[in-house]
């Protein structure tokens, strides 16, 4: 799974990597993202990417309590077309959410150890994502989005089993194409990621707290693996 990420870069440097021009969505460096918290997240309307800010947590447009999106933060990529919550999205609404790493715990014994981990090789990569629209009581729309899950690669084994789809940057563009539709191609996108482009190191103990958002989250307490 995926229950926590970071976002370090500042604005040129995603704008850079993700095409952007032209945005100011007020975004700043995270280093402890967690759900039901707002994202950057990129789509494309046919034309351009667009960055957008969605909260993490899918809420179907069908949804009668936004609530519901507090528990779909994630989607495993082998159920996409049977869901009713992500099999819509799965076809019309795909993004990117872009990252430059994610936290996961393994357990050892009792203890659950938080351990960061980067790709490419530490920096910018974008999560597999799916996105929706919810009309709110006061009319306005709430836009959400779930990070797509696969079985582990190599590396991540012995931390936990799932894994968070990093798309390789050459897929991005026929995953963000909104005129691609055919989900048995989209499907052979949702990879686990090459191992030899991860790594990863134990951080503290404060990444458990999401009201702990700061450089220091970030740091090694043990050896890269």
């Amino acid at each position: 799974m995926c229950g926590r990420f970071t976002l370090t870069a500042d604005q040129d440097s995603f704008e850079d990597r993700f095409s952007l021009t032209g945005f100011d969505l007020g975004w700043v460096p995270s280093f402890n993202i967690a759900p039901t918290q707002e994202v950057l997240t990129v789509t494309n309307d046919g034309s351009e990417n667009r960055p957008e800010l969605m909260r993490w947590g899918l809420v179907p447009s069908w949804a009668k309590d936004p609530k519901i999106g507090d528990r779909m933060i994630n989607a495993r990529s082998e159920t996409l077309t049977e869901k009713p919550s992500f099999r819509t999205a799965f076809k019309r609404r795909r993004c990117l959410i872009p990252a430059d790493g994610f936290y996961e715990w393994k357990r050892e014994g009792k203890a659950k150890k938080p351990m960061l981990i980067t790709a490419n090789p530490g920096g910018l990569f974008a999560f597999a994502g799916l996105w929706e629209t919810w009309k709110q009581p006061d009319g306005s729309w709430l836009l959400t989005c779930a990070i797509i899950t696969t079985s582990a690669n190599e590396f991540m084994t012995s931390i936990h089993d799932r894994m968070p789809v990093i798309l390789p940057r050459e897929f991005e563009a026929s995953w963000l194409d909104p005129e691609e539709q055919d989900t048995a191609m989209l499907s052979e996108l949702l990879l686990p990621y090459d191992s030899d482009r991860m790594e990863g190191y134990e951080v503290s103990t404060l990444v458990n707290s999401p009201r702990n958002n700061f450089p220091g989250v970030i740091e090694p307490v043990a050896t890269l693996f």
